[in-house]
């Protein structure tokens, strides 16, 4: 069984295993037909499949005799199942080694940004390390195939004697440096009177890179053309009346979109509140991104690739097949396009805005955002023409930035160890979260202080050494779709312990190792 984040890296995983593996592989997804997904759950049972590729789903295959697990990108949170997703809940990571234990197949978790606490498992003993402390890119033959075909020189280099020794036939793979990377402090730029979301770095490089025939990468994490609408007057905010955040203006439909339960409202022409027309738009997102480089870069073919341009069946692989076969000139997109994806052809990757998401009030933003970094900068150089990557970035000294920056998870993971050790936080204990949701606040919030009283009590009667309950208090979101949130956060060596024989209704969700607190 082989996992991929997402459903859109399996066509590309798949050419690769079939090539290998002609006639053995199959794939399995909820993008498939009720009919497809039977037939390789069959063909599975009956011995006919020996690969299975594809998102969490896939590790339910019924492989009669299952010997190896793969888990690329095995730090990504798509691996999660949670709400609003239905039941059950579980991550695959966590499923896929239990399921290891119980047939006895090796799992083998695969990342260049590894998920902290599975890098602690690793270094303390509990897992097996393997490192790849170079970029390999290849076999001799296809890369020098492929310089030759195009006409350019390889810039691949043979790993030296000493690393190779203990591998067979490691001379025959070829490895390149990874691209340089140039943080750009964006307040100097505004004291500059740059006022562009471009900086002057990246303005040249993309210019260059269009000039030489090549493929850039802008990357940004935010949807939509502004991310929240307002009155000039009042200053009221349009918000989702279910959610109760602020809408997302999407241009190109002209509708305010809420980015949690789907609600679309038409583009205001007054305000709601006070009837004034003087109403503003606020933020950035991919969609006004494209459109700033289409006004900035009028000759280049451009692509946009997030969910708002990925809704269609089939959508995922004619994007990536079209921007690999070079048809488009800059691929905009969100975090999606930083998953795992091979661009041969992609010579600067240029990011927004690299501190977007570090103010979110949540235990591993700063373990986000540097995969996040590192992931979409490696797309950057990957084939013969070398590679570079520039960062925006309104805080360029965050230690997650600058390591991201040096290619440096070493350096990242001690200042994110001594951030979680002050804090006594995962993996140093266990953490567990529970959510509770109501139409009606004031039942919501009466459920979760009983609750918390009965936790309260559960660890004094069982004398739980270093057992912390934070709270109850509002989640991060108040209100999703109607119902609102009130949370409880525990921090133990033990969740199990505390929670046995703990009756807990319906109405709340239990989130062993959550992924996200907001």
């Amino acid at each position: 069984i082989v996992l991929v984040p997402e459903i859109a890296l399996t066509p590309q995983t798949v050419r690769r295993f079939a090539a290998r593996f002609p006639g053995r592989v199959a794939v399995l997804h909820s993008g498939l037909s009720d009919g497809e997904r039977y037939d390789t759950w069959r063909r599975a049972r009956r011995g006919l499949i020996d690969i299975v590729i594809g998102p969490r789903s896939a590790l339910f295959s019924p492989l009669p005799n299952l010997g190896v697990i793969v888990i690329d990108e095995e730090h990504d949170g798509s691996y999660k199942q949670m709400p609003p997703v239905p039941p059950p809940y579980y991550h695959a990571r966590e499923a896929a080694i239990a399921l290891g234990g119980l047939t006895g197949a090796i799992v083998m978790m695969g990342s260049a940004t590894p998920d902290v606490v599975t890098y602690h498992r690793a270094r303390s003993g509990r897992y097996q390390l393997l490192e790849l402390p170079k970029r390999i890119m290849g076999h001799r033959r296809r890369i020098e195939g492929q310089a030759e075909r195009l006409h350019l020189e390889s810039r691949y280099r043979p790993l030296d004697a000493d690393e190779s020794a203990d591998v067979m036939r490691m001379d025959e793979a070829l490895t390149i440096p990874l691209p340089p990377i140039q943080v750009v402090d964006m307040r100097q730029e505004l004291r500059a009177g740059n006022r562009s979301i471009f900086s002057r770095a990246l303005d040249s490089a993309v210019s260059e890179t269009l000039a030489r025939g090549e493929q850039s990468i802008l990357f940004l994490n935010r949807r939509g053309s502004s991310t929240f609408v307002s009155c000039r007057d009042c200053g009221h905010v349009m918000t989702c009346p279910r959610c109760g955040i602020p809408l997302t203006y999407h241009q190109s439909q002209m509708m305010l979109t809420c980015h949690q339960c789907g609600r679309r409202e038409p583009q205001p022409r007054v305000c709601p509140n006070c009837g004034s027309e003087r109403i503003r738009y606020f933020g950035l997102g991919t969609e006004q991104l494209e459109m700033l480089v289409r006004e900035r870069w009028p000759e280049a073919r451009l692509v946009r690739w997030d969910r708002d341009t990925t809704v269609e069946e089939g959508s995922h692989e004619a994007l990536l097949s079209g921007f690999i076969n070079r048809e488009s000139d800059i691929l905009v997109g969100t975090q999606m396009i930083a998953k795992g994806l091979d661009l041969p052809f992609v010579t600067l990757v240029g990011v927004i805005s690299a501190d977007i998401a570090l103010g979110l009030p949540d235990y591993n933003t700063g373990e986000r955002v540097f995969q996040v970094l590192a992931q979409v900068a490696g797309r950057a150089g990957r084939g013969l023409l070398g590679g570079r990557v520039i960062i925006q970035a309104y805080n360029p000294d965050h230690y997650a930035i600058k390591a991201a920056a040096e290619h440096d998870y070493a350096g990242f993971y001690v200042e994110e160890m001594r951030f979680r050790t002050r804090q006594a936080l995962p993996p140093l204990r266990r953490m567990v979260r529970l959510l509770v949701t109501d139409p009606v606040n004031e039942r919501a919030e009466r459920m979760a202080v009983e609750m918390g009283n009965v936790l309260r009590h559960v660890i004094r009667e069982r004398a739980l050494a270093a057992t912390d309950v934070l709270g109850p208090t509002p989640a991060f979101f108040t209100r999703l779709d109607g119902r609102y949130r009130w949370h409880i956060v525990i921090h133990t060596p033990d969740p199990h312990r505390l929670l046995q024989d703990v009756p807990i209704p319906r109405q709340w969700v239990v989130d062993i190792d959550p992924e996200s607190t907001l």
